[in-house]
């Protein structure tokens, strides 16, 4: 996968994107990540990309002719028309699915907006989908591609190394995770639950389950509404949930 970023401060991607696990999988060739600043584009004296919006209002909007030569410019560096993805708030909420479904493209260009926001043009013109992270308003769209990519390269297989992780982690089943322990067994009094040192397999497994049903119960529990629950499951969780 090739990850074009288009934005106006490409310097905050490499420190991240260099280190660890996204690091790694870069330099195995895994996926490929640039950076390209949008401000190189601007055709006018003093490089700027903004201007006041049209009907007056509060802040800059960016204006279409950076962007658009940008967009154009970084195609062609790409076999395949890649998918234009535009960070907005507008956009479709980032979950486990969207995440998912992204990181199978060949290609992708993020386009990060500043300022008050982006000429409709360009929408409208050149992006294939809006991705929003959550309601509410960042000063840009960096953290938002930032966020995404992450969310996005761990299902590139060979990037997080065991393939059994995605099986295990929350969301993938529709639920939160259950608690995971490690060592020592026995930390200042607190101990692990005598089941995960059992070796029981069965045990183990059943008693993942029902924490990870508990767990989102207690913190989303509208994540059970479409969850398929045995008679027994429903009257233990029932049963552990009055006490809280």
């Amino acid at each position: 996968m090739k990850i074009s970023v288009l934005t106006l401060f490409p310097e905050v991607f490499g420190p991240y994107f260099s280190a660890s696990v996204p690091g790694r999988a870069q330099e195995n060739g895994l996926f490929s990540m640039e950076a390209v600043n949008i401000r190189d584009f601007a055709t006018n004296k003093h490089h700027h990309t903004d201007d006041a919006p049209f009907g007056g209002g509060a802040g800059m909007v960016m204006m279409p002719q950076p962007v658009f030569d940008c967009v154009e410019a970084v195609k062609k560096g790409y076999a395949r028309p890649p998918k234009v993805v535009f960070m907005s708030p507008c956009g479709r909420v980032l979950d486990h699915t969207l995440a998912r479904s992204l990181s199978q493209e060949e290609g992708l260009i993020l386009l990060c907006g500043h300022y008050e926001g982006m000429d409709q043009r360009v929408i409208d013109r050149l992006v294939d989908l809006e991705v929003s992270i959550g309601d509410y308003v960042l000063t840009g769209g960096e953290l938002a591609a930032m966020v995404l990519i992450d969310a996005m390269i761990r299902f590139i297989p060979g990037v997080v190394g065991n393939s059994d992780v995605h099986v295990e982690e929350s969301f993938e089943n529709g639920l939160l995770e259950y608690p995971q322990y490690t060592r020592p067994a026995d930390f200042r009094g607190d101990l692990v639950p005598s089941v995960l040192l059992s070796g029981n397999h069965a045990a183990i497994a059943a008693w993942r389950r029902q924490q990870s049903l508990l767990t989102t119960a207690r913190r989303r529990p509208e994540l059970l509404e479409g969850e398929a629950l045995t008679p027994k499951e429903r009257a233990w969780l029932a049963e552990q949930l009055k006490t809280d």
